[in-house]
C-alpha cells in the first residue's frame, strides 16, 4: 500500500490518479495513525521549506516518518520541498529540516537567461544507474517548479539538471528517494518514475 502524505502542501491527487490507472494501491495519510501497513511514502510538497516543516509539526508527522524511515524502512519519496525538507536546512527558510541529507538547500542563481523560479520543462541528466530510471531514456525531461535545489556535491547525488548552474535533482540514500521536479507533471516519463518507486524493495 502506497501512502500518499496528505499535509495540505501537494497535488496529492495527481499522485492517485496515477497510481490509480497503473492499478496499484494507495490510500491518504493524514496522521501517525495512516502508517501501519505502508509499503511505500510519498512526500509531495509544493510552497515554502518553513511551511512543509510546519505543515509536517502541526500535523505530528515527523516522529511518524522517522519510525517509518530509519526503524520500519520503508521507501519514500520525496518531491520538490517535500524533498528539499529532507535537508537539515534551507536558505529559504528558518526552520530545521528532517535532517536525512548532511546539507543545505541553497537557492538557485538567477540570470537573465535563467530566471528564478526555475519553472518548465528540464532535461535530467541520470550520473548513476538507478532502479527509480529503469526504462527512462537519459536526458529525459521533466517538469520544474523552484527557485532551491540541492548541491551537486551532496552526498546521495544520482542525477543533476543544468540551469543557471548544475543543480542535485535526484537523491537517493538507501530507502531515501528525492526528486525535484514533479513526477505527477512530467507525463510518461514522470509516471515511470512512480511506477519505478512503487517496485523499489
Amino acid at each position: 500500500m502506497i501512502g500518499i502524505i496528505d499535509y495540505g502542501l501537494g497535488n496529492i491527487r495527481a499522485f492517485a490518479n496515477i497510481y490509480h490507472e497503473l492499478d496499484l494501491p494507495y490510500r491518504f495519510v493524514t496522521g501517525s495513525e495512516d502508517f501501519d501497513q505502508l509499503s511505500h511514502i510519498i512526500l509531495p510538497g509544493v510552497g515554502s521549506f518553513d511551511s512543509a516543516m510546519e505543515a509536517l509539526e502541526r500535523n505530528d508527522l515527523c516522529d511518524a516518518l522517522h519510525t517509518a524511515v530509519f526503524e520500519t524502512e520503508i521507501p519514500i519519496l520525496g518531491v520538490c520541498v517535500g524533498m528539499q525538507v529532507m535537508a537539515k536546512a534551507s536558505e529559504e527558510g528558518e526552520k530545521e529540516g528532517l535532517g536525512w541529507f548532511d546539507t543545505k538547500v541553497i537557492k538557485i542563481d538567477s540570470t537573465k537567461s535563467a530566471p528564478t523560479p526555475h519553472m518548465g520543462w528540464n532535461k535530467v541528466r541520470q550520473m548513476k544507474s538507478v532502479s527509480l530510471f529503469e526504462g527512462i531514456n537519459q536526458d529525459s525531461e521533466f517538469y520544474f517548479l523552484h527557485s532551491y535545489a540541492f548541491q551537486t556535491d551532496c552526498d546521495g547525488v544520482v542525477a543533476l539538471a543544468s540551469y543557471s548552474h548544475d543543480i542535485g535533482v535526484v537523491l537517493q540514500k538507501k530507502n531515501i528517494v528525492g526528486i525535484q521536479c514533479h513526477p505527477e507533471k512530467s507525463h510518461s516519463a514522470g509516471t515511470k518514475v512512480l511506477e519505478n518507486f512503487a517496485k523499489l524493495y
